[in-house]
């Protein structure tokens, strides 16, 4: 993949994809990408995000104007707060827990103090590396729910690492290009940019350096590369570990979500 995710840096995010949303980053829809035998992705039917569970009223508003039938969270129970509640009221919104209590910040904070650039980058490949492979039955679920034909609206904290995982394998089962996929998931660099910003800012004071917070923050080809080595190691293709690990209808899905 060394050749392709170079191309996929070089490329621009496609705008039209955002949600423009106030207080959500990295919000957008997959309509548009071009999946199998040159069918685009319906818009207005997969759409991924960071956490919208504290949107302002007006991105309430435009989340309800979207028809969602489903809310799928990657989140642990120890990511969220009490405040998050009165979304779950207004929306179907599901749990599917990836990375449980790894993620959670009592628990980085003393792993981000201690550690290198080098350190933290080789966590996340490590991160990467087990999503098909302990986290499989989780991302099995919510492509079940893609498969149902729902309007899907998915994400973690910053939809960038479990929503960039889920994004791969719902987009390869959707037929689009490997360079996409990989465009698409470099975009969160670009869309969380102010969201990265105000991370910084919060963790500078106690004592966590902006290069060791960096690898955490970013997406990185190589990321996405520690996810596909893992799943070619163990069953040859994504569409192996589609079909025979997550027993996953491609066909299905395709004529769902694909434009005729």
């Amino acid at each position: 993949m060394a050749r392709r995710t170079e191309m996929s840096n070089n490329m621009n995010p496609d705008t039209r994809s955002s949600l423009e949303l106030e207080t959500i980053p990295n919000a957008r829809d997959l309509g548009g990408l071009v999946g199998l035998n040159g069918r685009r992705v319906s818009p207005g039917k997969l759409f991924r995000s960071a956490n919208p569970a504290l949107a302002s009223a007006a991105d309430l508003d435009r989340l309800h104007a979207l028809d969602i039938d489903i809310v799928v969270d990657f989140r642990s129970p120890d990511e969220k707060s009490p405040a998050e509640a009165a979304f779950g009221e207004r929306f179907h919104w599901v749990s599917v827990p990836v990375l449980e209590g790894s993620m959670a910040m009592d628990v980085l904070m003393p792993r981000l103090r201690a550690s290198t650039p080098a350190q933290m980058h080789a966590f996340m490949l490590d991160v990467y590396r087990d999503f098909p492979v302990r986290y499989s039955e989780a991302f099995g679920a919510f492509l079940r729910h893609a498969e149902a034909g729902r309007t899907l609206f998915y994400h973690c904290t910053a939809g960038k690492d479990r929503t960039g995982f889920a994004s791969l394998l719902l987009l390869s089962a959707l037929g689009v290009p490997q360079d996409e996929i990989v465009a698409n998931y470099l975009e969160s660099n670009h869309w969380n940019r102010r969201f990265n910003d105000d991370v910084l800012a919060r963790v500078a004071p106690i004592g966590v350096q902006a290069e060791v917070m960096m690898p955490l923050l970013e997406v990185r080809p190589e990321y996405l590369e520690a996810s596909m080595d893992a799943i070619g190691q163990a069953y040859g293709s994504v569409a192996q570990f589609l079909a025979d690990g997550l027993r996953i209808d491609v066909e299905q899905l395709r004529a769902h979500y694909l434009e005729a």
